[in-house]
Parts: C-alpha cells; sequence; structure tokens
C-alpha cells in the first residue's frame, strides 16, 4: 500500500471514527436527558407512597393543581432547578432521598409530622439564598399588572424593586403543603440562619 493510500484510509478511519463517536455520545445524551425528563414528571415524583399521601395529597387540591385558567405546577417546577448545572447538582443531592425511603425516614404519616419542619427549613431556605428562582421560572416580576392587584400586593412587589431583599418566600408559603405545626413562618428560619451565620464570623 502506498504512502498516499495509508494517508487516504487513516483520514477515512479518523472521519468514520469521529462520526461513530458522535452517534454513541448522542445516543448517550439522549437517553441521560430521557431520564431526567422522566425523574421530573408528576408520576415519578408520586410513584413512592411517602410522596403520594402526604406532598401530593397535599397540593392536588391547592390553586397550584387545579384552578381556572387551567395552568398547572408540579414538584419539578417548584423543587427542580432549571439551569442545566443546578438541575444536575440538585438531582445528585435528590439521590439521599432514596436512602430517606429505604431507611422508613418519614414511612408513616407520624414520622412525616414530626419531619416536616425539617424538610420545610431546607427548602425555605433554599428559596431565600436563589432568590425565590424556581417560583421566578413561572411567575415574572416584569409581567406583573399592578393595577390587577389589591394595594396591599402592590406595595408588598413593589418591595421586590427597591433592594430590600425581599423574595417570594418572604410572603408566599403554605400554598401547596401544610405548613409546620408550632407556627413556625420561612422568616424564623431566614432569621435565625441569619443569627448562626453571623456568630460564626465572630472572631
Amino acid at each position: 500500500m502506498t504512502t498516499k493510500k495509508v494517508f487516504q484510509v487513516g483520514i477515512v478511519s479518523i472521519v468514520l471514527g469521529t462520526i461513530a463517536a458522535m452517534v454513541v455520545g448522542a445516543s448517550m445524551l439522549g437517553g441521560f436527558g430521557a431520564v431526567i425528563a422522566h425523574t421530573n414528571t408528576l408520576g415519578f415524583c408520586t410513584s413512592c407512597h411517602e410522596m403520594a399521601d402526604n406532598n401530593y395529597a397535599e397540593y392536588k387540591d391547592t390553586i397550584h393543581s387545579r384552578n381556572r385558567t387551567g395552568v398547572k405546577a408540579i414538584c419539578s417546577d417548584c423543587h427542580v432547578p432549571h439551569d442545566v448545572v443546578g438541575l444536575l447538582v440538585h438531582k445528585a443531592g435528590a439521590l439521599r432521598d432514596l436512602m430517606y425511603h429505604f431507611e422508613g425516614t418519614i414511612d408513616t404519616r407520624e414520622k412525616f409530622t414530626a419531619h416536616r419542619l425539617e424538610m420545610a427549613k431546607k427548602v425555605w431556605l433554599h428559596m431565600k439564598e436563589t432568590d425565590s428562582r424556581e417560583c421566578r421560572s413561572c411567575h415574572d416580576r416584569a409581567a406583573m399588572a399592578p393595577d390587577m392587584q389589591g394595594r396591599t400586593a402592590q406595595k408588598q412587589h413593589q418591595q421586590l424593586d427597591n433592594g430590600s431583599g425581599a423574595t417570594c418566600i418572604d410572603c408566599h408559603f403554605g400554598i401547596a403543603h401544610k405548613l409546620p405545626p408550632g407556627g413556625v413562618e420561612p422568616q424564623d428560619v431566614v432569621a435565625q440562619a441569619a443569627g448562626e451565620s453571623a456568630e460564626k464570623k465572630m472572631p
């Protein structure tokens, strides 16, 4: 075989190898995307009885599930980041939920109620830290019509624009799920976390 033919065969091999790698990569990426999409469905989220009997049972009759417009928000809309990096980090962290499932951490209503405050604190702090990012993926401040809101709502929403640090979770909570027992609210949890953080920074 001449040098020219060897060179041509080498080029063809590289091209075919590249195409094959692209096909395999695309297939793997597509499969991964399909898995991620499936784990974001309402059916998947409520496939374990802990979620079906507790979270879903509370959510199914709320305005996020049934309303006059038919616009519906499911678990992943509120609890899963919509950016790629955030989504992947969340999915990796969610693996601990499997551990809780197999350990039976919240497998009865009594256990679920006992852990409700602990679970709510994590969600509330996450929402505060991310400026209620998942809420804002549906609720666009720029698209709000103040003239269609009550005076109190107009005043409160104005705080979102004046650098006050206010965010959705400061006022809107207990909408899709019941509040933990004891009258604890997000602002209490945020204030406590801020106090603990300040103490750690003190010399």
